[in-house]
């Protein structure tokens, strides 16, 4: 693995590499990489696996299973932003299976990590200079789970 950049370590109990191989699936330019397991030294079952190198989307992710004393919470959370509907329900659906649902474009992944798919765009309509466009956008915003881009935008636009 190069060392420039930064690469994103996530910490499973026993899931690392369905997790990786999970999230290679969903995202386009993605791929599994080095797969390493413990060794006689521990402290995992010699074979078992301890990292699984993957990139989801160009991003470098390391998921390990580490144990149970670390989980997930909203905390952290990774923003998916979507040029148009048909690939927001792409990401909402498949990372939604297993998971749940939140509020204002958040979920949680069947791992409990938090995902925020949202349309490209939302931030300048929320934050937009006029304050009766912001005021209209962040009020659909927040009464919405999933985001309906076009419901978005004509509130947005007061139709």
């Amino acid at each position: 693995m190069p060392t420039d950049g930064f690469t994103t370590c996530l910490w499973f109990d026993g899931q690392a590499e369905e997790a990786a191989n999970h999230y290679v699936s969903i995202f386009k330019n993605s791929r599994i990489g080095r797969i390493s397991r413990y060794n006689a030294a521990g402290p995992g079952p010699a074979g078992s696996v301890l990292t699984v190198e993957f990139e989801a989307n160009g991003q470098k992710f390391v998921a390990v299973n580490g144990g149970s004393q670390f989980t997930f919470n909203e905390a952290v959370s990774f923003q998916i932003l979507c040029e148009d509907q048909g690939e927001l329900d792409h990401y909402w659906s498949r990372l939604t299976e297993g998971g749940q649902e939140v509020q204002c474009g958040w979920l949680k992944d069947k791992y409990g990590v938090s995902w925020q798919v949202i349309p490209a765009g939302l931030a300048e309509m929320i934050s937009h200079p006029d304050p009766d466009k912001a005021k209209r956008a962040t009020e659909a915003m927040l009464s919405m789970v999933k985001f309906d881009i076009a419901a978005l935008k004509r509130a947005y636009e007061g139709e």
